[in-house]
Order: structure tokens, then C-alpha cells, then sequence
């Protein structure tokens, strides 16, 4: 079992009907992270009465958040790439946007939107600035840009109130590379960033001629095992590694499957990108792309596939496990919080292919392993990642920050 919240204490935790009216800016580099790692924890806050804002630049997700009860939109150009007259607008835009709308609590996720957003809401003077880490990319750089991406996030951490991390082996890499103080920085119950909507991704939700009708669409027959990975498809997801996993596994066990649910990186100016070539070179591989529904690929998987890099927490692998589908994912922090190896799936070394085919063939050639490991995953999932019990815990945090620094008495 992970930590409890870990937390200032605060005394007993208020109402959460007292965000009434409280000015919140969630702000995110894209709208695509938001939409699908933010969006029902943002609706909440909505319902609760808070007045939430969404910063982002403009790209097409930004229609799906624009619905949301309570919730508004702000379009900013914010670049994932270094850019410095559109960072410096940027800059200009969020302070001016902050100091006009009086925000109160100006919350951050992704590496430059929390650069950004630290500098423009310190100098605005929001009582109360936030970041949550997600993952650091400076993990696999060297040179120049790795001191440039973790001095970043030193600066986020000095000037926000205070930081998150959404797994407990995260907060504690960052500590250890002393890139943020231990009293500055915490995670939210055992992790994640907002947990799992368990009506959602419930199996029950697809009959059989759902996933008959999935895999025709696919042209996958209906008993072929299935492996699926859902993510952006780029190399530090560790794709190239399971594409070559996936060519040595089908020498083994033939007729397996494996699918890509998730938009490519070719177009965002970031360095390893894949073409969609190299996927489609392979036999029985299908690309679906971006899909509002990915539960709905995930009720005819077996496995799903993680050999990532990086990765601060994995929100798809308790996703997956919410449906009873255990996850093979590469042994770094973060997916270690996620997966818990042996019971709720496998953690293989990082990069290693042969470690990943081992893994995929020794799930695959034993079924009842297999189902033993859903259920556990399954089991997990409820006990620890309710998204109800995870968002109510970052509403009683707003709140108990409010008070903290005197916005409310």
C-alpha cells in the first residue's frame, strides 16, 4: 500500500462547498493533456462552485473542455519547444491574465507551462501557486539542455507555495536530485494525478458484440491475443523498443496483435518523433490514433504496454487496471507506483527488448496468470485510485491552502 496524503497540517479538513467563487487557473502547455488526464477532476472543481479557467494554446481539445459545467477557457500560445519571443509573450499574457482575473490559485501541469506559470503568477502576486510534476524530461538529456530543463524546475519549485508530484518514488527522485525541498513538495493519496473515473473504465460497459465489432473495425480475428499501448506515440514512450520486442514475441506466439491508441509527435517540434511508417512496416500492428474512448480498446486487450522512459506516474496503467488489464511497463520511478510487479503486472528493465518480449510471451503462454493479474490490478485500482476520493482530496488541499495563507477565514 502507498503513503497517506502527505500534506501540512491544517487542522480538520473544511467544507469543500467553500470554493464557492474561488478564481482557479489550471494551466497546461496543451489542451490534450488536460482533456485526458485533467478533465473530470477540473469538472468537479466546476460543480463545486469554484470559477475555473483553463489556460492553453489552441488546438482542437479545447471544444471539449469549452463544455465542461463551470469551466472557462483562455487561448495561450505556450511553445513545448524553447522558444523565446513566444515564451516571453506568453510570459506577458499569463501575469496580465493573472493580475486582471484576480486568481487565486494558479495550478500547473507539464514542464513549460510550470516555468511559465511560476514566473508570471509569482510576479503577479497570486496568494497561491502550484505545480505538479509529471515526469522530468531532463532524465534522458545531457549537456546544456539537461541544466536548462532542471534548473527549470528548481525555479518552479522555489517560486510556487508548493509542489506535487503525482507518485511517492517521484517526490522522492526529486528530493534526491535536490530540485525541490522535502517540505515543499508532496503527493496526493497514493499518486496519480486524478485518479480513475471507475465508471468509466468499467469492462461491463462492452458486451461481446462490442468487442467483436472493435476487432472487426481492426480486422484482428476474435481470438488473437491483443497488446496495446496508449500514448503518445514517440521514442522515450519506449515504442521502438516494443516494436522490436513485438517482431521477436511473434516468433513464439503467432497471431498476436499489437495496437497504438494515441496521436503521433511528428508535428510539435520535439525531438523523437516516429513516423508512422516504421508502425505500419510491421505485420498485425494497427494505429488508431487519437481516441476520445480508449476503454473501449482496452476491453479487448490483454496487455497493455509501457516500456516508457520516463513517465511520473502512468495514468493508463491504473486506467487499464480499472478493467481488469495488467500492464508490462519499464522498472523507472513512477510506473513502479503504478505497477506492482508480480501481482498487478510486470516491471521490466528500462529499454531492454528481450526483457519485454520475456515478459509479453510469459503472460501470454500462462492464461491464469494472466487473469490472476487483472483482478489484482482491478482490485488495486478501486481500493487506491477512485478518481471521486482523489479529487476530493485536491479540493480539501485548495481549501486547506486557502486558509493557510489567510484568502479565507
Amino acid at each position: 500500500m502507498m503513503p497517506p496524503i502527505l500534506q501540512r497540517a491544517t487542522g480538520n479538513a473544511p467544507s469543500l462547498k467553500k470554493l464557492v467563487g474561488i478564481r482557479i487557473a489550471r494551466v497546461s502547455t496543451v489542451p490534450f493533456f488536460v482533456v485526458t488526464q485533467l478533465k473530470y477532476q477540473i469538472e468537479m472543481l466546476g460543480k463545486l462552485g469554484a470559477n475555473v479557467t483553463v489556460v492553453s494554446s489552441d488546438k482542437p481539445e479545447l471544444t471539449v473542455l469549452k463544455a465542461l459545467f463551470g469551466v472557462g477557457c483562455v487561448k495561450i500560445d505556450i511553445s513545448r519547444s524553447i522558444a523565446p519571443w513566444r515564451d516571453f509573450l506568453a510570459l506577458i499574457r499569463l501575469f496580465l491574465f493573472f493580475k486582471r482575473k484576480h486568481i487565486q490559485i494558479a495550478h500547473s501541469t507539464t514542464p513549460k507551462a510550470g516555468l511559465l506559470t511560476a514566473i508570471a503568477a509569482f510576479l503577479a502576486g497570486v496568494p497561491i501557486r502550484l505545480h505538479t510534476f509529471t515526469g522530468q524530461p531532463w532524465v534522458n538529456m545531457s549537456g546544456i539542455k539537461r541544466w536548462l530543463a532542471r534548473s527549470s524546475d528548481k525555479l518552479i519549485g522555489k517560486l510556487n507555495t508548493c509542489c506535487y508530484t503525482d507518485s511517492a518514488s517521484q517526490r522522492q527522485y526529486l528530493i534526491d536530485q535536490r530540485i525541490v525541498n522535502r517540505e515543499h513538495l508532496f503527493t496526493i493519496g497514493a499518486g496519480s494525478l486524478a485518479g480513475v473515473d471507475l465508471r468509466r473504465f468499467e469492462r461491463k460497459r462492452f458486451s461481446s458484440g462490442d468487442g467483436k465489432a472493435i476487432r472487426q473495425s481492426l480486422s484482428i480475428p476474435d481470438a488473437a491475443p491483443i497488446l496495446l499501448f496508449i500514448g503518445r506515440i514517440t521514442v522515450d514512450k519506449g515504442v521502438l523498443e516494443l516494436l522490436q520486442a513485438f517482431s521477436l514475441l511473434k516468433k513464439t506466439i503467432h497471431g498476436v496483435h499489437l495496437v497504438f491508441v494515441g496521436p503521433f509527435d511528428i508535428d510539435s517540434g520535439m525531438p523523437g518523433a516516429i513516423p508512422r511508417g516504421t508502425i505500419e512496416s510491421i505485420r498485425d500492428t494497427h494505429i488508431v490514433g487519437y481516441s476520445a474512448c480508449p476503454e473501449a480498446y482496452l476491453s479487448i486487450a490483454d496487455i497493455l504496454c509501457l516500456p516508457s522512459y520516463r513517465e511520473g506516474f502512468g495514468t493508463v496503467v491504473i486506467e487499464a487496471a480499472a478493467m481488469g488489464v495488467p500492464t508490462v511497463g519499464a522498472d523507472i520511478y513512477g510506473l513502479s507506483d503504478a505497477i506492482v510487479h508480480g501481482e498487478t503486472g510486470l516491471l521490466i528493465p528500462p529499454r531492454s527488448i528481450e526483457g519485454l518480449a520475456n515478459a509479453l510471451v510469459t503472460l501470454l503462454l500462462d492464461k491464469k496468470i494472466l487473469a490472476k493479474m487483472g483482478e489484482s490490478a482491478k482490485q488495486r485500482a478501486h481500493a487506491l485510485f477512485d478518481a471521486d476520493i482523489v479529487n476530493a482530496q485536491i479540493a480539501a488541499e485548495y481549501l486547506s491552502l486557502l486558509y493557510e495563507k489567510r484568502v479565507l477565514k
